[in-house]
């Protein structure tokens, strides 16, 4: 049995990171994902408009793309990637099961 799950994007996520990337982008060109040090719970996620590169990997759906690191897709495996826009809050949502414990902001997490 295979333990490869990836990462899933919601049909809200889907439109906003095409809302973000030109209709002439790049296949190469997604929302790139990255899990790095810091924050209170000693990890925190990282999001920027980015192409490919050699060993990433790319998750697909409806022409949206996640770019992930090989060392962030270690933490990153699993989630499913959502977007928020309502009266509290407007952002992208990370349900990552692999989190154990985060911080009082919610901006960082511990594995």
């Amino acid at each position: 049995m295979s333990t490869t799950r990836g990462i899933t994007l919601s049909d809200s996520a889907v439109a906003k990171i095409r809302s973000l990337l030109p209709e002439e982008t790049p296949e190469e060109r997604g929302l790139r994902v990255k899990v790095v040090g810091g924050g209170c719970s000693g990890l925190s996620y990282k999001m920027d408009l980015d192409q490919k590169r050699d060993g990433d990997r790319v998750f697909e759906r409806g022409g949206a793309r996640i770019i992930v690191d090989r060392k962030s897709y270690l933490y990153l495996n699993g989630t499913e990637l959502d977007y928020a826009d309502d009266l509290m809050h407007s952002g992208f949502n990370l349900r990552n099961p692999n989190v154990k414990r985060t911080c009082g902001c919610g901006a960082s997490f511990g594995v």
